[in-house]
């Protein structure tokens, strides 16, 4: 057990993807969300938990045989909002922060989630941390629990952003990877990243 719980938020439609499960779209031999779990379970973020919603039959059927504990979401057709606050409500009681993964983002690896699990230790444990890469706020991003009640508070289909905008309490950590910035919205970005 960890002091950080992975949250892998896989519930959405994915609606500018097409009439396709865009998490269940492969890329490289495994769909997209399959790559996002497998960096959380190689990390050292314990527990991982996936929030499930939309197809959660199939969703969950791509990541099984992994060690991730699955929480589905009733209401995920509200938006993005109630996943985070599902994935929030499954949290152990030891656990201090998360670090939240987006289920179209299958090139974050274990590496940099430890890396960002470390700044934020070495930052002295901050609200939150985002990594930035050439002044763009990317993700995943670390939430310590004592946003919670923020959390709890958010509504429609927005994550933390728009309470982290003007936080005093965020710490912004470069990062060299673009992958930070590499989420698959549409069948043409996931076309491009193909080829």
């Amino acid at each position: 057990m960890s002091e950080v719980t992975a949250i892998v938020l896989a519930a959405g439609r994915g609606a500018r993807f097409g009439s396709e499960p865009k998490l269940l779209a492969p890329l490289d031999g495994k769909p997209l969300v399959r790559h996002v779990a497998e960096a959380a379970v190689h990390s050292s973020a314990k527990p991982v938990i996936a929030v499930t919603g939309h197809i959660a039959d199939d969703v969950e059927a791509s990541i099984n045989a992994l060690p991730i504990q699955i929480v589905r979401n009733s209401r995920f057709a509200e938006g993005l909002s109630s996943s985070l606050k599902a994935g929030f409500a499954a949290l152990p009681l030891e656990a201090k922060a998360v670090i939240v993964l987006l289920g179209d983002m299958p090139f974050i690896t274990a590496d940099l989630i430890d890396e960002l699990l470390s700044a934020w230790r070495g930052a002295g444990r901050p609200a939150a941390l985002i990594p930035i890469l050439d002044g763009r706020r990317g993700n995943p991003v670390v939430l310590s629990r004592t946003l919670e009640a923020s959390i709890n508070q958010l509504s429609g289909d927005a994550g933390a952003g728009r309470i982290l905008r003007d936080h005093p309490g965020v710490v912004e950590w470069p990062v060299d990877s673009q992958s930070i910035l590499q989420d698959i919205d549409t069948r043409d970005a996931l076309r491009r990243l193909r080829s």
